[in-house]
């Protein structure tokens, strides 16, 4: 069977997400053993047929839980994050999966999120994710919804636990247009690297490729060879 993402709840128009879905799937299938193939299409049936919330505990969220055994640590994130699709899982059943679930369950529902929620309702989980010492989950709440949601303050203050914690920077999302010209990003990292040379220890390589990225964009030339912002008044 070759199940594809279902839309969300009374949506007729194609969501941004399904494409990206849909390859996830697509990779999930040539990947998973017969088995699991299987298993994965019923429990995205299941969940499409019976989203929301249903007494203590859904269906879906109990395959959610199963996901790790019956696809393998590698692909469970991906099951998971397709199952909490497919049930149009909504800001408070977002939240209470992961306020109930496993680092593993946690980390699928971040990974979920910009496929799931569009505004700033589901901050909270990503704000919950960098305050832990967890890398994986400091990893996936930089993610596509913390790019769009997160405000200046403490998207800086999440690079800077990158790079205390060896998280890294590769895994921000958007990070070289958010770190463009960003002169308090920049001091941050100027504190930073004088407070780890002040104490003999190494400055992170990932530090200096972040403070390249604020530096602000050079000037075009003027037809001398100037700067064309060179005789603008300050």
């Amino acid at each position: 069977m070759n199940h594809h993402p279902h839309a969300p709840h009374g949506s007729t128009a194609s969501h941004p997400a399904e494409p990206a879905l849909a390859a996830l799937h697509a990779r999930l299938n040539t990947s998973l053993a017969p088995a699991a193939r299987v298993w994965l299409d019923q429990a995205l049936d299941e969940a499409a047929d019976h989203p929301g919330s249903h007494g203590p505990i859904s269906v879906w969220e109990l395959r959610i839980a199963e996901a790790g055994r019956r696809c393998g640590p590698e692909h469970a994130d991906a099951a998971r994050v397709l199952l909490l699709h497919a049930a149009r899982a909504d800001p408070d059943a977002l939240a209470r999966v992961y306020r109930q679930g496993t680092a593993a369950e946690r980390r699928a529902v971040l990974r979920a999120l910009p496929h799931l929620v569009p505004g700033p309702d589901a901050l909270p989980l990503v704000e919950d994710a960098l305050r832990t010492n967890d890398t994986r989950l400091v990893a996936a709440a930089l993610g596509p919804y913390a790019a769009r949601h997160l405000d200046a303050h403490t998207w800086r203050h999440a690079v800077l636990k990158c790079l205390f914690t060896g998280v890294p920077v590769d895994v921000v999302a958007d990070l070289a247009p958010r770190a463009h010209e960003d002169a308090e990003l920049a001091r941050m990292l100027g504190d930073y690297a004088r407070e780890r040379t002040a104490a003999d220890r190494p400055v992170p390589e990932d530090l200096h490729r972040v403070l390249a990225l604020t530096e602000p964009t050079a000037a075009p030339a003027g037809p001398c060879g100037t700067s064309r912002t060179s005789g603008k008044e300050s």
